[in-house]
């Protein structure tokens, strides 16, 4: 039955018969057979194509061209047929290209006859495409195709796989992979052929880099496909393979690999050396053998580069930053890394920096180059080591030159090309981006870590109220420079003020208000106002600051911890402003933190503080610190204070080992904030340094008072001091009886000065001035801001201390004291200071 037309599917009529001639002919190519087929394919009837020659029923569409008879006795004569394509013209004269199969039928024992079967080759569309891609394969399309046998061994080859390889057809057919082409994976790619013919599962994609013949100093990159061949039945004849070059874009997927790879390692810290050194060590091995990066010197020192490319005279003055090599060691590098750089004016690297442009040498050619000359000992070097590509990139960014990073080869992977120089130029860029942050980042640390330590103390003052140590561990360098500081100020009476604070933030703008809080304190404590006072002026500081900063500023607030100690009772008062509480560890080793009153921080304003007053025996041992101390990253506030307890547990240690033991005990090598230590061990003052005397309300005690305080100090040893002393002690006392209150009393102490101090009940303040000619009183505070080093009066609950101090060696304070001293001299002449009617005190 046959389909009708309106069911017949597309290529039926490569099939159909009745489209086809079938023609029977001898040896000799007579027709001895004529199908409808045939009759309706080319015209002729069949009683008039029987007997003729199949030369003149398939006429040729050009006779000069076509085949003629002969040719068809060789078609119609061999032995295993022929098929193929010819273009005739039928009976009507019409042109007709067909495709022509000459099949042999046995009679017998031999071939008596031929069948030839012809049919319009557009009714082909399979055979003609067939034809077409075969011949495709063999000799025009980029796909190398081999046939192995399965010993592995080539039995065909196309036409692209020759030239892919380098090695002829004839070089190949017969051997083995490694036999022909030793430069590729060759135990590698037969691994992955046996397990083809092993399993019968093609391998599709499989990638392997090597060095074809065509291409010895290039590495290639190869995209593969096996498939294993069978015969009809099932027998395993071999392996074929088709390979297609991917170099390109397999070195295009390695730069993006390697873009992404940069993109995470480069300028990971905001470290000028460390990233110099990271954009060495992402291009190695990947992209060069050997990278040196250079800068100029003034960009290490975190200085602004200048515009435009660099002048020569700056070339003198680059250090090696980073540098890697895929040897061990880089010994291909000449110098050191932080050592300078010279380069003579020739060479690549110059002449990159000099014009502003980068500069690519595929062959180098180190016999012919005039820098080799000029450079003899770096010529040699890289000659020795085979090197044979290079290119050299400058660092810029924002328009500023910062030295520049040369990439060289000496592995066989093919010189540099044009696309290598596009990524070694992105790579410098964002390592160039970032050293630019870096530096900038590196100068504002530098200026701010500057100013904090020019405003933090080097070293703590003399003083004999405690012995005392600090330690002071700048902030990581991702979160900068803070505020943190501490102080100890000596105060009148052999007392101390122990002080720490915090200001809010980092940076230089911390490091400024940190030094101006600290002046404050030592202004505020030159004042001997309370615990409590100072901290409500340095509040009200702190809130006028704040009022006046500009916005970008940030916020303005600090804590603050100030302490005063008192040798003499033995007693400490304390206040805070939101600072964590200190620590204090007995003489029998007892630890504690201190409950003291939790003040708001400096800032908020309107809020009262507290101090408290509590006993410390000598040897106590008071611990002040920054939250830096206690908090690390995992913001562990009792695992801190655990920490400072164990590391204070001995706590008679000398003071600087306890320093190192309380540091030792941070968590990670930096601490994520400022760490500010204060350790302050209490020393009781002696009794032999120590002279009190009660002074009644009466003029004549005048005397006494001198005359007791030249006693006390003929029992220290300093009768030098006893004609300032003496007029020291009569002014004071003077002024005592005629302007305050009792009860009066005398005291001094002797330390690292000579300390004369008058109490009384009274509340009112003494007042420096110049008498004038004509005034019989009023010189006396000024002799005593003469000759004393220090001055002044503090308050009390009870009253008010007024007090002096002397230098133990006995000279005056200033040279302008001499004259009075003549004056005092001729005063003791006229006077009995026996006598409390001629006494010149407070005059």
């Amino acid at each position: 039955m046959s389909a009708s037309p309106s069911s017949r599917l597309p290529g039926d009529e490569a099939f159909d018969l009745t489209r086809t001639a079938v023609v029977m002919a001898d040896r000799t190519g007579v027709v001895r057979g004529w199908t409808a087929g045939a009759e309706r394919l080319l015209g002729h009837p069949a009683a008039r194509a029987l007997g003729r020659p199949l030369a003149e029923l398939f006429a040729p569409a050009d006779p000069a061209a076509a085949p003629g008879e002969r040719a068809w006795r060789e078609r119609l004569a061999a032995a295993e047929g022929w098929s193929g394509l010819t273009a005739v013209r039928d009976r009507a004269g019409r042109r007709l290209d067909l495709e022509v199969r000459v099949l042999p039928v046995l009679a017998g024992p031999t071939e008596s006859a031929r069948l030839v079967l012809a049919t319009e080759a557009v009714l082909a569309p399979w055979s003609g495409a067939g034809r077409s891609l075969l011949h495709g394969i063999l000799g025009m399309s980029p796909i190398g195709v081999a046939m192995l046998d399965p010993e592995l061994r080539y039995v065909w080859l196309n036409d692209a796989l020759e030239r892919m390889g380098g090695t002829s057809r004839a070089e190949r057919l017969g051997k083995r992979l490694g036999e022909v082409l030793p430069g590729l994976a060759v135990e590698s790619i037969e691994r992955e052929m046996r397990r083809v013919l092993r399993t019968g599962a093609p391998s599709l994609g499989y990638e392997y880099l090597g060095h074809p013949e065509s291409d010895p100093r290039r590495e290639h990159a190869y995209s593969t496909s096996f498939f294993r061949m069978e015969d009809e039945s099932g027998r395993i004849l071999g392996i074929c393979y088709m390979v297609l070059d991917v170099t390109e874009s397999y070195r295009a997927r390695q730069r993006m690999a390697l873009l992404n790879r940069a993109g995470e390692r480069i300028g990971r810290t905001l470290d000028v050396w460390r990233t110099a050194q990271e954009l060495a060590d992402v291009a190695v091995p990947d992209l060069a053998d050997f990278v040196t990066v250079d800068l100029l010197d003034a960009i290490l020192g975190g200085a602004e580069p200048g515009p435009g490319p660099v002048e020569p005279a700056d070339l003198f003055a680059m250090r090696r930053a980073g540098q890697q090599s895929v040897r061990d060691g880089c010994p291909e590098a000449v110098i050191a890394v932080g050592d300078r750089t010279a380069y003579p004016p020739s060479s690549p690297v110059v002449l990159s920096l000099t014009g502003g442009e980068s500069v690519l040498v595929p062959a180098l050619d180190l016999d012919r180059t005039d820098w080799a000359a000029d450079d003899p000992v770096r010529a040699a070097q890289l000659r020795t080591l085979g090197f044979h590509s290079l290119m050299v990139v400058p660092l810029r960014a924002r328009g500023n030159f910062l030295g520049a990073a040369a990439f060289a080869r000496w592995r066989p992977t093919g010189p540099f090309q044009p696309d290598d120089l596009v990524l070694a130029e992105e790579f410098v860029t964002r390592a160039a981006i970032s050293i630019d942050n870096a530096r900038q980042y590196t100068r504002e640390h530098t200026t701010a870590l500057t100013l904090q330590r020019s405003l933090l103390p080097r070293d703590l003052p003399e003083q004999s109220a405690v012995e005392a140590a600090f330690r002071y561990l700048p902030a990581d360098s991702r979160t900068g420079v803070g505020g943190d500081w501490f102080d100890v100020i000596p105060l009148s009476g052999a007392r101390v003020a122990l002080v720490v604070g915090d200001v809010v933030g980092h940076g230089v703008h911390a490091a400024a208000t940190m030094g101006r809080l600290r002046a404050a304190v030592q202004a505020l404590a030159d004042l001997d106002l309370s615990p409590e006072e100072v901290l409500a002026h340095l509040d009200d500081m702190v809130n006028r600051v704040a009022h006046d900063a500009h916005r970008d500023d940030g916020v303005i607030g600090a804590t603050c911890l100030y302490a005063v100690y008192d040798p003499v009772g033995c007693s400490c008062t304390l206040a805070r402003a939101g600072h964590p509480a200190p620590l204090l560890v007995s003489p029998a080793g007892g630890c504690q933190m201190l409950e003291l009153p939790t003040g708001p921080p400096l800032g908020l304003g309107g809020m009262p503080f507290e101090s408290v007053e509590l006993p410390l025996p000598e040897g106590s041992l008071l611990a002040l610190y920054t939250n830096g101390l206690l908090m690390g990253k995992a913001l562990d506030l009792d695992g801190g204070i655990t920490r400072l307890r164990t590391a204070l547990a001995d706590s008679q240690a000398p003071l600087e080992e306890l320093c190192e033991a309380v540091i030792d005990t941070l968590p990670g090598a930096r601490p994520v904030d400022d760490v500010a230590l204060l350790l302050a061990r209490t020393r009781a003052l002696p009794q032999e340094q120590l002279a009190t005397w009660d002074i009644p309300a009466d003029p004549s005690a005048v005397g006494e008072a001198r005359r007791s305080a030249a006693g006390q100090l003929a029992q220290w040893g300093l009768s030098q001091l006893e004609f300032s002393t003496e007029l020291i002690v009569s002014e004071l006392v003077t002024n005592a009886i005629r302007h305050a209150s009792g009860p009066i009393a005398l005291r001094m102490i002797r330390t690292e000065a000579l300390i004369c101090e008058v109490s009384d009940g009274s509340s009112t303040a003494p007042h420096l001035r110049h008498a004038r000619t004509t005034d019989e009183g009023g010189r006396g505070l000024f002799l005593i801001a003469g000759y004393a080093q220090r001055w002044g009066a503090r308050y009390t609950s009870h009253g008010k201390f007024i007090w002096a101090e002397l230098p133990l060696d006995g000279g005056p304070v200033t040279p302008v004291m001499d004259a009075f001293e003549a004056l005092a001299d001729g005063l003791d002449d006229l006077t009995d200071p026996t006598d409390p009617l001629t006494d010149t005190g407070g005059r």
